[in-house]
């Protein structure tokens, strides 16, 4: 799904193949279903700027200090932080650049739901799972042990599963994880490189005034793109979208700005209703929020969501209404062709199509 990304697939390879070997060579054990953290110090610190281990830390990981986690000092002496070959170091201990400083993190007590996960695929290769809305893919935030794969590592004691993909927390449906180290590149690659086919449902707004005042994240923007006229799905009707999109550290949401398209999305509207329509959408690219972003950006944002066109609380959202309904590809581990289906489906949806 890469094909007009700004990252060359070549990259995502190469980050992903340094990520596999740090995993693979972490002095660490994994615990509660969570890789430790590595520092890897930079050509920052060292003889022009001396630092010690804790400042290092405290830099790159402010949550480490606060007042509500183990003291920092005491986490260096009882000897949780340790180089890459396993020997602790000491909080004042002068650090240099490629120097590894590796630790757990600290789980905070979070209220994890009883959910169980639906499987639709478990052949060894691959473990593919039927998301629910509302659960996080990864962990992030206040969404840690009740995180898809945080579940899984510890459901199955498999703490080498990574998903291939990611489904934003709020979207339900298809979420592919890979099983053996030896594997998952290659199928990571599949959806780095676009070679992987995903369609997605999603039931929009279609208000009589859009609501659409300064578009998806662009109201800032002083490249923000001419406006495209409000679109009125009509039942049967095929299209693309094409835009630019950037996300802007700090900020939530994706930004519509002027210049070369690097996120394209096919559309075909399945069935309309008085203020909805059922779509089908087929991006090509997978840029973050693709699908919210070009959508209310064109006056038909889909519905429950809380963050475009403009921001609501998620408690009056309801359930984002977009489910992963497929993925499917040429499996590169077995050849065969593979297509695999959600048996979810959208409350809105119902009546519609």
């Amino acid at each position: 799904m890469g094909a007009l990304s700004a990252v060359p697939a070549g990259r995502h390879a190469r980050r992903s193949a340094r990520r596999r070997a740090r995993a693979a060579s972490a002095p660490l054990p994994p615990r509660e279903g969570m890789a430790p953290l590595c520092l890897r110090v930079g050509p920052g610190a060292g003889p022009a700027r001396p630092s010690t281990a804790r400042e290092a830390l405290a830099r790159r990981f402010p949550p480490l200090l606060d007042p509500a986690a183990t003291d920092l000092d005491t986490r260096f002496a009882r000897g949780d932080v340790v180089r890459a070959d396993g020997t602790a170091w000491a909080a004042d201990e002068e650090v240099a650049p490629g120097d590894e400083l590796w630790l757990h993190r600290e789980i905070a007590a979070e209220d994890v739901p009883e959910i169980e996960l639906s499987v639709l695929v478990d052949d060894g290769h691959l473990l593919v799972i039927d998301k629910p809305h509302g659960m996080a893919t990864t962990p992030r935030g206040a969404h840690i042990l009740s995180s898809a794969l945080v579940r899984l590592r510890r459901a199955r004691g498999q703490d080498a599963l990574v998903p291939l993909h990611r489904l934003d927390r709020r979207t339900a449906g298809v979420l592919a994880l890979g099983v053996r180290p030896s594997e998952r590149g290659a199928y990571q690659r599949l959806f780095a490189e676009g070679a992987v086919r995903k369609e997605y449902l999603a039931v929009l707004d279609v208000p009589d005034v859009p609501d659409v005042p300064d578009g998806p994240g662009v109201g800032a923007c002083p490249d923000a793109p001419a406006r495209p006229e409000a679109w009125r799905p009509v039942a049967g009707e095929r299209r693309t979208l094409t835009d630019r999109l950037e996300r802007r550290r700090g900020d939530l949401q994706t930004a519509i700005v002027a210049g070369e398209p690097n996120a394209e999305t096919h559309v075909e509207v399945l069935a309309v209703a008085p203020g909805r329509a059922l779509v089908r959408l087929m991006p090509r690219t997978g840029r973050t929020h693709q699908l919210r972003a070009q959508l209310a950006h064109r006056g038909t944002p889909i519905a429950g969501d809380d963050l475009y066109p403009r921001r609501r609380e998620e408690s009056a959202c309801g359930d984002l209404q977009l489910l992963a309904r497929s993925i499917a590809f040429d499996d590169p581990i077995t050849g065969q062709p593979r297509r695999i289906l959600s048996r979810r489906s959208l409350a809105l949806a119902e009546g519609l199509g």
